[in-house]
């Protein structure tokens, strides 16, 4: 994965750290582990308890970038704060979202 995203056919696959029973619903840029892996922040008020905090941050992203509830889901990492989610759509188009909220 170069940055926090990878392109495939149909989709686009997004490292994602979350840390939930924040004070504020956020996207805040990325953040590189000590490994050298890139994930984007974001930060939901709801506690991660049934899957609320999961479903927060999808809610999160999909208005964040103007995208569909339904082209979000997980991949994997569903109790952990480090997520790999899919997007689908087209991922060139969905990279240039990413990018152009990344620069602002």
């Amino acid at each position: 994965m170069s940055g926090p995203f990878s392109r495939h056919s149909d989709h686009l696959r997004l490292a994602i750290r979350l840390t939930p029973n924040s004070g504020r619903n956020a996207v805040e840029g990325l953040e590189t582990a000590a490994d050298g892996e890139v994930f984007l922040k974001a930060r939901v008020t709801v506690v991660p308890e049934d899957g609320k905090a999961n479903k927060a941050l999808i809610l999160l992203l999909a208005d964040t970038f103007r995208l569909p509830k339904s082209s979000i889901s997980i991949l994997s990492g569903e109790t952990a704060r480090k997520k790999v989610l899919r997007i689908d759509g087209d991922p060139e188009d969905l990279e240039e979202k990413f990018k152009k909220f990344l620069k602002a």
